[in-house]
């Protein structure tokens, strides 16, 4: 088996994404990595998103080819059994893998689960087109969903904004809030246009779903790649105490019943 990798950039270093350590894990991981992106201006369209996964999907030449966002890690450890789980699973289209969403090193929540794990050999008509996003997987135009195929029990960690300052998050959710309305002719739950807008809408939902971290990290179970990058965080970046909110987040009982719900059955 060939595998694949493809993700993108986007002005990486100004938004301070944590590329280099993405692709030291992907290069070991994947036999093949494939980036696509182009840097933004000031706007951006909403289905370039999905544009240049597809372009980075359609270029990749191994049999399976797994989709991820330059926050996404996988442990080093899990290598193997995903490359196994892959193989056993020929005949299904996708494979799915539980995310772990992360806001500061010693905390997570079970977000989702992710079919990012594309069988591209057996099904080459496989579309990156899904979803808001306009990236998530589709087949003969219905997207495939977790439920619907194989899942591995390999945590996907994911990174969000966690190495961010206020000012660079503002300006790219103002950025994300405006593209959104330009195709989809409203906000939503962006905000607005204007970096402050942004970045309150934002935070309010950062704030609801910070509550629902209740799972417990330490630095040796974080993937290798980015344990450094963790252990140096600094006051105004976002994971270094999600701008206040570590210290002053109150969770209820509904909120550790959700979350291990979520995780556990």
């Amino acid at each position: 088996m060939k595998l694949s990798i493809c993700t993108t950039m986007t002005d990486p270093d100004s938004r301070n994404d944590p590329w280099v350590e993405a692709m030291k894990c992907y290069e070991e991981l994947a036999d093949e990595v494939i980036v696509t992106g182009s840097d933004w201006g000031f706007d951006f369209s909403w289905e370039e998103i999905g544009q240049f996964f597809q372009e980075g999907f359609d270029k990749c030449s191994g049999d399976w080819v797994i989709r991820m966002d330059l926050d996404y890690f996988f442990r080093k450890s899990d290598f193997q059994k995903i490359k196994k789980f892959l193989i056993d699973n020929e005949d299904s289209p996708a494979v799915a893998f539980p995310q772990y969403q992360i806001f500061t090193p010693d905390r997570y929540q079970l977000k989702t689960k992710l079919c990012i794990a594309l069988n591209k050999k057996n099904f080459p008509n496989i579309k990156l087109n899904g979803g808001g996003d306009l990236c998530q997987p589709t087949l003969n135009g219905n997207q495939i969903l977790h439920h619907e195929v194989p899942n591995l029990k390999v945590p996907v960690f994911q990174y969000d904004s966690i190495f961010r300052t206020k000012e660079i998050i503002s300006s790219d959710r103002a950025r994300f809030a405006r593209a959104w309305n330009q195709y989809f002719k409203n906000y939503g739950t962006r905000g607005g246009p204007t970096e402050k807008e942004a970045f309150d809408a934002w935070f309010k939902m950062i704030e609801d779903r910070f509550k629902f971290h209740v799972h417990k990290l330490n630095i040796n179970e974080h993937p290798e790649f980015i344990k450094d990058k963790l252990l140096s965080l600094t006051p105004d970046q976002f994971g270094y105490d999600v701008f206040g909110l570590k210290n002053n987040t109150k969770r209820s009982f509904f909120h550790y019943f959700t979350a291990y719900k979520q995780k556990y059955i």
